[in-house]
């Protein structure tokens, strides 16, 4: 049990930290850093914070490129990570609520 709980620790500060490092100035981003730290409110964050980063993945893939002014894809990296750990977050978390033990 102890290995899930801190899997799922690394993932929100993960996730939160990498949406206010390259989106610090997008308020979205800030607020679903906040709601996935507060375990309460960790499942709206996560989905936000998935919706934000499939956006990011999307304009990447379409738009800009994976490498955008010479990164080496970081940005995109970081933003598969984030949907990633997000994706998880709201995995765990669906299933605590199916269970009933939130």
């Amino acid at each position: 049990m102890k290995s899930k709980n801190l899997l799922l620790w690394a993932c929100r500060v993960i996730a939160a930290l990498i949406m206010l490092q390259t989106l610090y100035f997008k308020f979205t981003a800030a607020l679903a850093s906040i709601l996935i730290l507060i375990p309460k409110t960790s499942l709206a964050g996560a989905s936000l914070a998935l919706f934000i980063m499939i956006g990011a993945i999307a304009t990447h893939v379409a738009i800009l490129g994976i490498e955008v002014m010479n990164d080496g894809g970081q940005l995109f990296i970081y933003a598969i990570i984030a949907a990633i750990a997000s994706f998880y977050i709201i995995l765990r978390s669906t299933a605590k609520r199916k269970k009933g033990s939130i």
